[in-house]
């Protein structure tokens, strides 16, 4: 049964049907795969959207004079003040699976793509209000569960970024940084990391995290989440954190200047650390944290490598080829394959999605060293990594295109137009 349906069956004079439809919703979200909810308000009535595959899509329109009543049923499963509909508030919300039994699973969920694999328990959702001009806007978030990507095998890293990061995860002093825009996975990257030094580690290490908020528990990490009301903010829990005799640490993100400082020195005095960072790419994630203030001494002795990464949409079986000039979007392939749209993918052209990435390594490389001693910019640090050997995201984007794995108009959508 499609979510339409179920809201369609749903009578909205009843006082249950809130309860109801919000259930129906969260339940289609999880079968559906998707990692975000939107529902936003407007003068037609509330309209409901699932991003699959990092894309929004239009699932259904409630009228709006109940549109009031479903984002309050979310505020009390959140745990947030209903009574407060006229500033931002923030909560979470634990969904067993076996609710999302009362709708049908979409033909997209036997895809055979590691995307879809997994057998997780409970699903995670962080739920956001916020106030609009025709009422409160709400976006839910969908954390991947337990049983999802645990280890770095299930990512589909390449061989030349996978056995280089395994060996760096040995290393006992250093930091590595995983960037990429928001919703490019680096959250679960960061979390397989984890996962691959406690399983090594068999508890011979001390791994502690500080993280906003914790999204998923690991087994074998002191995880802790930040509570700013108590002053306990990422580079006051790291400093805190450096007195628990740890050997791993991880900080959920990078997000300003002190948190950069204080993570960049725990990876001086010692310590292996693993954290997030909003960048572009692995030369600019260089950049951004020169910009920022961090000495370039710093980055050259505390930077271990830094792994950059997207996410592209794989394409359907159902996909068709083409050796017309104009689809291929000005990449240098000869033969593409594009999205047909089939009843498996739900009409997209595509299925699932996989990890692109490029990883710079700084550790060993003396003309790199000297590049960030000398502030250089960003695409004087991306010629010298790529000359020394790292793959791009662009080569890897191509590469991907000429394997018939995803199309150009993905590669564009994802990394844009410059080259």
């Amino acid at each position: 049964m499609s979510l339409a349906t179920a809201l369609g069956g749903l009578d909205p004079n009843q006082p249950d049907y809130a309860p109801r439809a919000v259930d129906a919703l969260l339940a289609a979200a999880v079968a559906a795969g998707a990692t975000d909810i939107h529902l936003q308000p407007g003068a037609a009535g509330l309209d409901l959207k699932f991003r699959i595959d990092g894309v929004l899509q239009p699932v259904a329109t409630l009228p709006s004079r109940i549109a009031a009543n479903v984002v309050a049923r979310l505020k009390v499963l959140s745990g947030l003040l209903t009574y407060h509909n006229d500033r931002p508030q923030e909560g979470r919300i634990r969904l067993p699976v076996a609710q999302t039994s009362s709708l049908c699973r979409s033909p997209r969920d036997d895809s055979s793509n590691s995307e879809q694999s997994g057998n997780p328990s409970d699903v995670e959702m962080r739920v956001c209000t916020y106030p609009t001009l025709y009422g409160e806007r709400a976006v839910i978030r969908l954390f991947g569960g337990d049983g999802q990507y645990q280890r770095l095998d299930d990512l589909g890293l390449p061989a030349d970024v996978f056995e280089p990061l395994q060996r760096l995860l040995a290393e006992t002093s250093g930091a590595i940084v995983v960037s990429g825009p928001a919703g490019s996975g680096k959250t679960t990257t960061a979390y397989a990391c984890l996962r691959e030094m406690v399983n090594h580690a068999g508890g011979g290490r001390s791994l502690v995290s500080i993280e906003d908020p914790v999204e998923v528990a690991v087994d074998g990490v002191a995880q802790s989440q930040v509570n700013p009301q108590s002053g306990l903010d990422l580079a006051a829990g790291l400093r805190f954190l450096m007195r628990q005799d740890p050997e791993v640490i991880m900080v959920g993100e990078i997000r300003d200047r002190p948190t950069a400082e204080a993570a960049l020195q725990a990876s001086l005095t010692g310590h292996l650390l693993v954290s997030t960072f909003h960048a572009g790419s692995a030369a600019e994630t260089v950049g951004r944290l020169l910009d920022m203030g961090i000495e370039p001494y710093v980055l050259r002795s505390g930077l271990l490598a830094i792994l950059n990464q997207r996410l592209l949409r794989r394409l359907c079986k159902c996909a068709q080829p083409s050796h017309a000039a104009d689809d291929r979007l000005g990449l240098p392939v000869e033969r593409v394959m594009l999205p047909r749209g089939c009843e498996a993918c739900g009409g997209s052209g595509y299925r699932g999605r996989f990890l692109l990435v490029e990883m710079l390594v700084l550790a060993g490389s003396p003309e790199l060293a000297t590049a960030v001693l000398a502030r250089a910019d960003t695409a004087s640090i991306e010629r010298l990594a790529i000359g020394g050997g790292m793959s791009s995201r662009w080569q890897r984007a191509c590469d991907a295109v000429a394997l018939g794995r995803t199309s150009p108009a993905e590669v564009r959508r994802v990394l844009g137009f410059s080259s």
